[in-house]
């Protein structure tokens, strides 16, 4: 059961850290719609992790139950060892034997009248009082034990020793409680450092021109069903017009041309900066049109020539 809970929190950590990592990455370059596939990804996962982590923890409280109580019928079964005698409160209606001389007089309750009804009423009360010592007791103890089953050592997990055998208080662990704040303290350092350079990446404010003529940038674009040159011309063009409106300077001058079979190129003048290149190149390979996906093959600024 533990090889296999391994297993599970293993292959569950490893794809969170693999689904995260790609979520940022594809931040990063823009590419919103494989973005939104691995956050939706890394979500499964974590539901995966927390449906784990519950069982888990199910699965251990039922144990500690099937525990707790047979501590309580241990404990119930001890007080039962030390438990007194119960006392005959009737003493004068159990039979004895008047022959026996102990060297004292034994006075005997008679009752003046002796009637039936005196006698029905002892022989209800000596009902009433067996009935209520065989049930109420054990109740009593029973819920006696439950209240001391607290103050027992609990026993270590698959142990069947003894309670007597078992000790108070479980080993400190110190490793464990200094690793977990190693990494509290370094997740709570990493964190700035990941923020910043994620708001870095994705900021959408306007950034100086670069000194350049003309930004120009080459893709294939690729259909599936309708592979037609119309369709394909259709398909680059619209993919061109919604990617050239994801950066953040003016673009008002940009075209399209087609160089060969699904291979077209994208001229921006003025030049892009570098970060709107890089909105750029994420829209076109993140190909959210319908059936259509593209590959940037090369890209590059023009430079003025004096």
């Amino acid at each position: 059961m533990k090889a296999i809970r391994l297993v599970g929190y293993t292959f569950g950590g490893l794809s969170a850290v693999y689904a995260g990592y790609y979520t940022v990455l594809y931040l990063t370059r823009w590419e919103w719609q494989r973005a939104l596939i691995s956050a939706a990804l890394l979500l499964v996962v974590e539901v995966f992790l927390a449906t784990v982590l519950l069982l888990t923890r199910f699965a251990r409280l039922e144990e500690r139950l099937e525990q707790s109580d047979a501590r309580i019928e241990d404990v119930r079964r001890r007080l039962e060892q030390t438990r007194a005698p119960a006392p005959n409160r009737f003493n004068w209606l159990s039979s004895v034997d008047r022959t026996e001389l102990n060297g004292t007089h034994r006075t005997f309750v008679f009752v003046p009248v002796l009637m039936v009804a005196g006698a029905a009423l002892s022989g209800l009360a000596l009902v009433i009082q067996k009935v209520a010592g065989a049930t109420a007791r054990p109740g009593a103890e029973r819920r006696l034990a439950g209240r001391l089953a607290a103050l027992a050592a609990a026993p270590a997990a698959g142990s069947t020793a003894r309670l007597a055998d078992q000790p108070a208080m479980p080993p400190a662990r110190t490793g464990r409680k200094v690793i977990a704040v190693v990494t509290a303290v370094a997740a709570l350092a990493l964190v700035p450092v990941l923020w910043t350079a994620l708001a870095d990446a994705t900021q959408t404010r306007a950034e100086k021109a670069p000194d350049s003529a003309s930004t120009t940038m080459v893709f294939r674009v690729e259909t599936r069903g309708d592979q037609s040159a119309q369709a394909v011309q259709l398909a680059a063009q619209d993919l061109w017009e919604t990617c050239r409106r994801s950066t953040a300077a003016e673009n008002g001058n940009a075209t399209l041309n087609h160089m060969r079979d699904g291979v077209y190129a994208g001229v921006v003048r003025p030049a892009l900066p570098q970060h709107d290149v890089m909105r750029l190149r994420g829209c076109i390979e993140d190909a959210s049109t319908n059936r259509t996906s593209a590959v940037v093959v090369g890209e590059g600024q023009a430079e003025y020539r004096g």
